[in-house]
């Protein structure tokens, strides 16, 4: 199975620093599982600010560890502002997690 995230943002921005990027990696799969959690939480009761927060919490992350899930995250933002329903909010969150919990079990692999 191919990769669902890449290095190269965390690398350029740690300048090499393996230390610097096992902390960034570490943080990451500490912050990201507990969010992902609760901005599920947050569309299933129809909390759409709520959500929103998480959502925009996560996408830098997501951004630097090219986590191709970017697009989704910004339809759960727009689910705030009245631009979509709950309902459209639904896919676009599961969508999220399918393919982040997926690659937070592949860094887990790679960085034991």
């Amino acid at each position: 199975m191919s990769k669902l995230y890449s290095l190269d943002k965390v690398m350029e921005l740690a300048d090499g620093d393996a230390d610097f990027i096992k902390i960034l990696v570490e943080t990451f799969l500490e912050e990201i599982p507990p969010d992902l959690s609760n901005m599920a939480k947050a569309v299933e009761l129809n909390k759409a600010k709520e959500a929103y927060q998480y959502a925009h919490k996560m996408k830098p992350n997501f951004l630097l560890f090219g986590i191709d899930v970017v697009d989704q995250v910004r339809l759960i933002e727009s689910w705030s502002v009245g631009k979509i329903t709950q309902e459209d909010a639904k896919p676009a969150l599961l969508y999220v997690q399918e393919v982040a919990l997926k690659a937070l079990t592949q860094l887990k692999e790679d960085f034991k």
